[in-house]
């Protein structure tokens, strides 16, 4: 909110201004637009809270169990979870009105999504239009439980980012991603399973935790587009 309000005193240009940023978080919103760009995605629900259970059965008819159910605008993994059957999906939507009226937004919206079980969580940063490299987030040893049931990957929730090489064809993932929302500064999110390989979410003020973990021209490559924003 402070930044919207300099922002509007002084002009001050943003690399990934409060349309990209809005973009980025309208997590139902992305997945539309990349499916209309044949870019794969999830297959997904998306909900009006509050909605009636018929509506909710019916827009699970054709998921298999177990999904996850997420809020369209949070971040960090935030009302993220998984159920096993509709009776669970029913009893969580009773809570949605609770967990999932995120204050950033007030989006009381919701994605119900098809579970990728034992995927591979890929986060790939590209800056102007090329790819700075990528992490791949794991579980936590420290966290794991010993019959390996977790299985969300947000290094918030407390799993870990080890610097990789990115496949060349999760690279191209990325940058058709990043161009199909318009985004010069996006980390694309992609999950990577024995026969798929999809994009679950963008985010477009992705955390840095160690820029050792990119390739070395990282910095230098966001100091120019930011130079170059600032001369538009």
């Amino acid at each position: 909110m402070e930044g919207g309000v300099v922002s509007a005193r002084h002009n001050i240009p943003w690399v990934n201004g409060r349309d990209a940023i809005l973009t980025s978080r309208n997590k139902a919103g992305v997945l539309a637009m990349l499916e209309r760009a044949e870019i794969p995605v999830p297959e997904t629900r998306v909900i009006s809270n509050p909605v009636e259970y018929d509506a909710v059965t019916a827009a699970v008819d054709t998921l298999s169990f177990p999904v996850v159910i997420k809020p369209n605008s949070a971040t960090r993994g935030i009302g993220v979870t998984k159920v096993d059957d509709i009776d669970s999906l029913l009893g969580t939507i009773d809570y949605l009105d609770l967990v999932h009226d995120y204050q950033a937004t007030d989006d009381k919206s919701y994605l119900i999504q098809e579970f990728l079980p034992n995927a591979r969580d890929y986060r790939i940063m590209v800056v102007d239009g090329t790819v700075v490299g990528g992490v791949e987030r794991r579980i936590s040893r420290s966290h794991a439980n010993t019959d390996d049931t977790r299985w969300k990957h947000n290094v918030h929730r407390g799993a870990t980012a080890h610097g990789v090489q990115i496949p060349d064809q999760y690279q191209e993932l990325a940058l058709k991603t990043a161009a199909a929302l318009d985004i010069s500064y996006l980390g694309v999110d992609i999950l990577v399973t024995e026969h798929r390989v999809v994009v679950s979410e963008t985010n477009a003020r992705p955390t840095i935790d160690d820029t050792k973990k990119y390739d070395a021209d990282f910095w230098d490559r966001l100091a120019a587009l930011i130079h170059q924003t600032a001369r538009e």
